[in-house]
């Protein structure tokens, strides 16, 4: 750290550490997708890395899935909780009781010690990847008629995936393999698992290299400044809203309530979600690490500036999450455990609208990943498909863009094709679905896709009763649908939530929602 008293010299010392620490996540996703083999991963690029200081408090990541990163922090510390992480430790888990979102996000957590006699810990280094057949009830391992955590996959509670440099992958396989509901692609998760692995590895490395190159005392030093900066940042962003309370609440397609209440004061907030619905019999439960990145996601908004995504943003927040949906019970028997899978891919984009209309800061985006799966005991395919966002002071929505907490690449068609027994017919922007206003919602998509064999196809959604609320009185976007045309001719409208068996000649032709818009139309 700098030793003079200007601040300056100190303030250039930090960007650049900001950005070292940066670049360590960033190699350790160019790692992971270079080494996986599934097509989510290296394609759809359905993961995430970052790093973490040595109480498990999130420091930096790579520009990955908004998701998956706010939960991590929380992840790791239940894991060092749970489990002795010594040196050459990895730890793999997707338990919900330990900060996992729903079970295909498998979250790998590396240990980063320097020294000998006794090794120090620096922090650690952590990546989340979602697995397209983690198993469960049907293909894809996101099942829209689960009622319980067993029937959405294999759960991993605290796993070594390596101890003290001893791989352990027999193991994990053995427990994939297992269970009422096992994986059908377990090398395939493997071999995922082994590129988390090795993306560990590289950032580990590279904050070694950095210790030696600096010292233990600079890198820990300049980790806890990168937090106490977001502090500063998001308690003067806080401090622009008058003090008062700001509510908001948002309906899901099956009637559920997500009601949120914010008090802002003094540049701190309480986020009370007290009102939302009690835990449901379907999958749209969210855990708290769901919540929790939601939040962080939302103040990282506020804030306006470039810095990365980091926990001493949550130092300005009292957080409270009654027992409910967005915080049901897991400590029992994953078969009377309530299902997750939806939470974490729906819940989740409309608790980020919900708290963005409390704020006013924007109308809402499509709020919904519009997750497809489809495949069969041969093979599982898994996207999410781009929609149009909201509009605000100032800015017309983007259209077909994925908004808010998923930032992944839709496969390409020659991908998709040459892989798996479909053909992508259509894929287009859905032309005026955004909302009218003074400005305009973000316009949604339509993507056709004609199954060449015998499927199971899955669709998640929201927004297919009601489309995306604008703000200031624009209008609403669009609402989306789906529907299957068989190859008889004839139609098989779907719900928000649903699925059904497809054969040859079948085709699902899927509307996402158009964004809300900012304020009345002009003359």
């Amino acid at each position: 750290m700098s030793n003079t008293k200007d601040p300056r010299p100190e303030a250039v010392q930090l960007e650049l550490f900001s950005n070292r620490f940066v670049a360590i996540a960033n190699e350790m996703g160019e790692m992971l997708r270079r080494t996986a083999i599934s097509t989510n991963v290296k394609e759809r690029l359905d993961f995430s890395c970052a790093l973490l200081d040595r109480g498990g408090e999130l420091v930096v990541n790579a520009p990955h899935i908004p998701v998956h990163l706010g939960a991590l922090g929380l992840c790791v510390r239940e894991l060092a909780k749970t489990l002795s992480m010594q040196p050459g430790d990895v730890v793999a888990t997707n338990h919900p009781t330990f900060g996992g979102s729903h079970l295909p996000d498998v979250t790998v957590v590396t240990p980063v010690f320097a020294g000998k006699d006794p090794p120090r810990l620096m922090g650690y280094v952590a990546n989340r990847a979602h697995h397209a057949e983690i198993g469960g009830t049907r293909p894809g391992s996101m099942p829209p008629d689960a009622k319980t955590l067993a029937e959405e996959g294999v759960v991993i509670p605290p796993t070594y995936l390596v101890r003290q440099s001893d791989a352990r992958l027999d193991e994990m396989r053995k427990l994939l393999s297992g269970g009422p509901n096992p994986s059908r692609a377990v090398e395939e998760n493997i071999a995922d698992l082994s590129a988390a692995v090795a993306a560990n590895h590289r950032g580990a490395g590279a904050l070694l290299a950095m210790v030696n190159a600096y010292g233990g005392n600079i890198v820990t030093h300049y980790m806890s400044a990168l937090k106490a900066q977001a502090e500063r940042r998001i308690r003067k962003a806080l401090e622009r809203f008058e003090k008062g309370s700001y509510e908001a609440a948002e309906t899901l397609d099956d009637g559920s309530k997500l009601c949120v209440r914010v008090e802002l004061a003094g540049g701190r907030a309480i986020i009370d979600f007290a009102g939302t619905s009690d835990v449901q019999s379907g999958n749209l439960n969210a855990t708290t690490a769901v919540v929790h990145s939601v939040v962080l996601y939302v103040l990282r908004l506020l804030v306006g500036e470039p810095m990365p995504l980091n926990e001493g943003l949550m130092r300005a927040v009292e957080l409270k999450i009654p027992r409910g949906m967005l915080n049901p019970d897991f400590s029992g028997d994953p078969s009377e455990s309530p299902a997750i899978v939806g939470g974490n891919v729906e819940t989740s984009q409309r608790i980020v609208d919900t708290l963005l209309k409390a704020l006013g800061v924007c109308a809402c985006s499509q709020g919904t990943m519009n997750n497809v799966l489809f495949g069969n005991d041969r093979f599982s395919y898994y996207e999410t498909v781009c929609g149009g966002a909201g509009a605000g002071p100032g800015f017309k929505g983007a259209d077909a863009v994925h908004t808010h907490m998923t930032n992944t690449r839709i496969t390409d068609p020659e991908v998709i094709e040459h892989r798996y027994p479909v053909r992508v017919e259509r894929f287009a922007v859905r032309r005026g679905s955004g909302g009218g206003g003074r400005h305009r919602g973000g316009d949604g998509v339509v993507r056709e896709i004609r199954f060449l064999e015998n499927a199971s196809l899955s669709i998640l959604s929201q927004n297919r009763k009601c489309g995306p609320r604008g703000l200031e009185g624009g209008e609403s976007g669009e609402p989306g649908s789906q529907k299957v045309i068989r190859a008889s001719g004839e139609i098989q409208e779907l719900g928000a939530v649903d699925g059904c068996e497809v054969g040859p000649g079948d085709r699902l032709v899927l509307e996402t929602p158009g964004g809300g818009a900012w304020g009345e139309p002009e003359e």
